[in-house]
Order: C-alpha cells, then sequence, then structure tokens
C-alpha cells in the first residue's frame, strides 16, 4: 500500500473494509493473530539454541556389572548400556540394512549374539557427510569387503573403516564395545 491509497486495497479480492469493521469478532481474531505471530517470532529470535548432548564422562573406577535383565532389555530396542571417553558399550539390534559408517575415533569389536547379516568393510564411501564429532555417514561402499556375520563372530573395525550391514537375517542382535582414541 502507497501513501493516499485507500485501506481496500490491501484486502484481498471481495473483502469490504466496511464490512470488516463491523464484524468485531473477525477483526479481533485478525488482530490476535498478528499479535501473537509478532510476539511468537520474537521469542524464538531470543530462545537459546538447542541444547549439544551431554559431554562424555571420564571412566568409572569401579568394576560395572550390567545383570542379564538389564542387557535382555537394552538388546529389545538396542542401545547404550556405558558410555565414556575411553570406551563404549552398546547392544546392537538391527533388522534392516543402514548407512555406511565411519568413525574417526572409535574402533568398533561386534561380538555376534543371534541371527546373520551381511556386511561390507573398507573401501571408498560414496557421499559422506559428516553426522556428528567423528561420525561420518554414507549412502554405500564401492570396491569394499563382503563378510557374512552370524552368531558366534567377532569382528574388529578400526578406527576410520567404511562399514555397512547390507543384509541383515532376522533380529541381528551384536554386543559392541568401541575403543575411542
Amino acid at each position: 500500500m502507497q501513501e493516499g491509497e485507500p485501506l481496500a486495497s490491501c484486502l484481498p479480492a471481495g473483502w469490504d473494509p466496511i464490512s470488516l469493521a463491523m464484524k468485531p469478532s473477525l477483526s479481533l481474531a485478525l488482530f490476535t493473530c498478528a499479535v501473537l505471530g509478532f510476539a511468537r517470532a520474537a521469542l524464538a529470535a531470543d530462545a537459546p539454541a538447542p541444547k549439544a548432548p551431554p559431554a562424555p564422562k571420564a571412566p568409572p573406577s569401579d568394576v560395572i556389572l550390567f545383570d542379564h535383565s538389564r542387557v535382555d532389555h537394552v538388546f529389545t530396542t538396542g542401545g547404550a548400556l556405558q558410555i565414556n571417553t575411553q570406551y563404549k558399550v552398546q547392544a546392537g539390534r538391527r533388522v534392516a540394512p543402514g548407512a555406511v559408517e565411519i568413525h574417526t575415533y572409535d574402533t568398533d569389536v561386534f561380538y555376534i549374539v543371534d541371527g546373520s547379516a551381511t556386511f561390507v568393510t573398507g573401501g571408498t564411501a560414496v557421499d559422506p557427510k559428516d553426522t556428528g564429532p567423528g561420525e561420518i555417514k554414507a549412502t554405500s561402499i564401492v570396491g569394499g569387503t563382503v563378510r557374512h556375520l552370524a552368531k558366534g563372530d567377532v569382528i574388529i573395525i578400526p578406527q576410520g573403516t567404511p562399514h555397512q550391514f547390507t543384509e541383515v537375517n532376522g533380529p541381528f542382535l551384536y554386543f559392541v564395545v568401541k575403543s575411542t582414541k
């Protein structure tokens, strides 16, 4: 709207400024929406940035025992049992193939508890993207070594080595220890 231009030129086609003024509930609703919109934008501008995940803590100095019921529970969804600055202990669970992973600081040690999978290691990661500190994901691997993992196998994946589950049979459960450099 330019100076001297009637208010009606700012309204959508078919709207009459007189009828709008005569409908106080509509005018109030529009005014309230505008005020709330401005307030929300102002609050969003002042909102603190999302918090980063907590830094891993120092490793414990005491012995840790994870009772079998806790381990069984964590294997139902997959997840961490212990994470600290020197190592991570996890219960891995896969029911489908996954993205390529490359860990800059972690060497992975897997002990296969149940199921079987096709696992590719080494080669060159295609379209790698940083996903977090020391973590890279990619879409596939070119030129890697195909391995078949089954119950009872142990595999060690050195830090910086691309690796990917390309086929998973049944729920694939594996115990993971990550040694952090």
